[in-house]
């Protein structure tokens, strides 16, 4: 905490994401030394998390552990350990729950998202929903659950209640405006979320269009965290395209200047849950 009284902001980025191509950015990172590269870059700006995907042969969405080896070994010689890095779990229609657990029992990543959506979709997943958490969380696993509605909030606190899910705290994510018309965030979607997070859980947000970074900083002056990037957004604030993932991040941290909170390190986000319990996560 700083003398303002603020905890550190941690600013993820979210470089390229599931769908999204060259030919809708230039810039937007695909190859392990691109992804290494917009690592090295984004944290320079001010990010310590980079939230990644992998890509296949033709450039589809893959969760291949040995393509992430391959870009988390890249981004670790770029960033050191400087940089958590976080692997997505994201279905995109091509992997079923047991396909994405899989790949994290193979990896054992420092940290991964996992969509409640999609890993315990009903009743019946709930069973190996449990024996999937209980051991992440054995392994060191630090994970941030993304959540898409207040529904998805209540139904989340639910789980941990009746200990599908670990006990808490736990890191969440709320991703805004995922259903409105157009994909359009906007800062006033982010209460819904604030309203149901009664057991008060740490979180972050994303979202979609030129005013992600608004998003982001209500967020901030919230007490919240903070993801950005090409994922979700290629726009700056006033609507012209973003030269780079980068300049994403460099909105954000000068609006945490603005508002006086410090952007929070990748050593100070290891620590942030204690998820670990002082353990030290296994590296690739």
């Amino acid at each position: 905490m700083n003398k303002n009284g603020w905890q550190p902001l941690f600013v993820a980025v979210a470089p390229n994401g599931a769908r999204k191509t060259k030919e809708h950015h230039p810039a937007l990172p695909i190859t392990p030394e691109e992804l290494a590269s917009t690592a090295e870059s984004c944290q320079a700006a001010g990010a310590c998390m980079i939230h990644l995907h992998v890509r296949d042969d033709d450039g589809a969405h893959s969760l291949d552990p040995g393509r992430y080896r391959e870009a988390m070994a890249a981004i670790r010689d770029a960033c050191s350990e400087e940089m958590v890095i976080q692997v997505t779990t994201e279905a995109v229609g091509r992997y079923s729950p047991p396909e994405q657990m899989a790949c994290i029992r193979d990896l054992v990543p420092e940290a991964a998202s996992f969509a409640i959506r999609e890993l315990v979709p009903d009743a019946e997943a709930e069973v190996e929903a449990r024996r999937f958490f209980f051991w992440a969380q054995e392994a060191g696993i630090q994970p941030q659950f993304i959540l898409y509605s207040a529904e998805d909030v209540a139904r989340f606190e639910d789980l941990v209640s009746r200990g599908v899910l670990p006990p808490g705290p736990h890191f969440l994510l709320f991703v805004l405006g995922r259903y409105s018309e157009g994909q359009i965030s906007a800062p006033a979607d982010l209460l819904p979320f604030l309203a149901a997070n009664r057991l008060q859980n740490p979180w972050s947000l994303c979202a979609f269009g030129p005013k992600e970074a608004a998003c982001a900083i209500a967020g901030a002056a919230l007490g919240g965290h903070a993801r950005v990037g090409f994922e979700n957004n290629l726009l700056l604030p006033d609507g012209s395209r973003a030269p780079d993932n980068a300049a994403l991040v460099e909105t954000v941290a000068r609006g945490a200047a603005a508002i006086g909170r410090p952007l929070g390190t990748a050593a100070q986000l290891r620590t942030l849950l204690d998820y670990q319990d002082g353990r030290t996560a296994p590296r690739p």
